[in-house]
């Protein structure tokens, strides 16, 4: 065990350590040589996994298990149960117990052998987490919804870019078949010029969760989950299910997640963004609508239901909702509508379309999946389908709308300066109230 597993930290020394963790923008980062293209001697990129929570053990560990370029070689959680399943998992697969155990993040980002880290922690240290970790050297894969606030994605995908490192925002979307044929159809011109998508997302957060305070269970560091986020009480429905891999309440609790609207809609708003050409910039304008649990109806706060809709400088409108996961694309030449992992329900005005095969000619776009491609980019040293500048533009779009939400009108947005035009109060939601982006940069 780490020595840190018997360490306990203090509010003030969590949060002195999340407000630093950019300081080092301005200074040289010495970076180990294979970060560079040089090998370990195993010839293989190791890998830290932070967060062992049910993302990370359903889906986020096995592909760099079984990917031969790639050893896990540390895992982290401040829940030591989680720890130690998570070890075994790994021991057991590698038939060793050479698997390294930490409950502080800062210790794996600090081993200089390791190459790059899978950040699965819950969505309030995703930035954190990662921007340390960028700004030590190494390459970041991190879950989606990469961001809470739209100026701390600005300032995660500014230091990606400075350092020169390969980040992965990680949603497998764009990866699969029928939403990668969708976007090459759409990219190449196939339904003409695109005038309308429409994306929809599952109604999956409701009204309640027990508020009152509970006894924080034994294998919980409950001080170092909470990090960056407000103090408030433990609570199970505030954090997770213990000795469990249940949906966790944080999901539907404001502080630590925006809910459904930039959780699920990072998956398919991803496509949209991707095949409206538009995957590094965004709209210019917003508005939507939505309903809130009552006031009483428990401690889960996050939006029940909502719509929105952008449009973007070029005249295209994106409708945003809470329905089922789906992708229609309508251009002045036709319309392809394509449900959440449902191939064989692709539909099309012109049938023929989802029969078609590209010409050598085309635009094609790249296939790998989400590990997959991750994994390309570091052994190539190269951009991934998805990076930091992506990730972030993409949950920019569920946190404009939940702005424009919130402020009860439309609100005009100008992309490349990343700043709303004519509201000063939706500007001051641009950052999250109890971590402005500029302590994360040390600023």
């Amino acid at each position: 065990m780490s020595k840190s597993d018997n360490k306990k930290y203090t509010r003030r020394q969590i949060l002195k350590v999340t407000g630093a963790a950019g300081a080092a923008l301005s200074f040289p980062i010495v970076v180990p040589s294979r970060v560079f293209g040089e090998t370990s001697p195993s010839n293989r990129i190791n890998v830290g996994m932070i967060g062992m929570g049910r993302q990370a053990i359903y889906a986020n560990t096995n592909p760099f298990l079984y990917s031969k370029d790639c050893r896990v070689v540390a895992v982290c959680d401040v829940d030591k149960w989680r720890l130690a399943k998570a070890k075994e998992k790994v021991d057991t697969f590698y038939k060793n117990k050479d698997c390294q155990v930490y409950s502080d993040w800062r210790e794996v980002i600090g081993r200089d052998d390791i190459d790059a880290i899978m950040n699965s922690t819950a969505d309030h240290w995703h930035v954190p987490i990662s921007l340390a970790a960028v700004l030590k050297g190494k390459h970041v894969s991190c879950e989606k919804p990469l961001t809470l606030s739209i100026a701390e994605g600005r300032v995660l995908a500014d230091a990606v870019k400075k350092q020169g490192v390969v980040f992965r925002t990680d949603s497998e979307c764009r990866s699969h078949p029928y939403m990668h044929k969708i976007s090459e159809l759409v990219v190449n011109g196939y339904l003409g010029n695109v005038k309308r998508i429409e994306v929809g997302v599952p109604a999956g957060d409701k009204a309640g969760g027990i508020a009152t305070p509970m006894a924080v269970p034994a294998e919980l560091d409950y001080e170092m989950w909470v990090g960056p986020a407000p103090m408030k009480p433990y609570t199970l429905d505030r954090v997770h299910t213990p000795r469990s891999y249940a949906r966790p309440g944080w999901m539907r609790c404001r502080d630590t997640c925006e809910g459904m609207i930039t959780n699920w809609g990072t998956h398919l708003l991803d496509v949209a963004q991707l095949l409206n050409g538009t995957e590094r910039t965004g709209p210019i304008s917003v508005e939507g609508s939505g309903t809130y649990p009552k006031p009483g109806s428990g401690l889960w706060n996050v939006l029940l239901s909502f719509k929105a809709q952008f449009i973007y400088e070029k005249g295209v409108v994106l409708d945003y909702k809470i329905a089922s996961p789906y992708i229609r694309v309508e251009g002045d030449e036709g319309w392809i509508h394509a449900p959440w992992l449902g191939k064989k329900q692709m539909t099309a005005q012109d049938k023929s379309l989802l029969r078609l095969k590209l010409k050598d000619s085309d635009r094609h776009l790249p296939q790998r999946m989400d590990k997959e491609d991750f994994i390309y980019g570091i052994k190539n040293n190269c951009a991934t389908m998805a990076d930091a500048e992506i990730g972030h533009r993409t949950c920019s779009l569920g946190q404009l709308a939940h702005i424009a939400i919130q402020r009860g009108k439309k609100l005009s947005w100008n992309p490349r300066t990343e700043r709303f035009t004519d509201d000063d109060g939706a500007n001051k939601m641009l950052h999250r109230s109890f971590r402005p982006p500029w302590e994360l940069t040390g600023r």
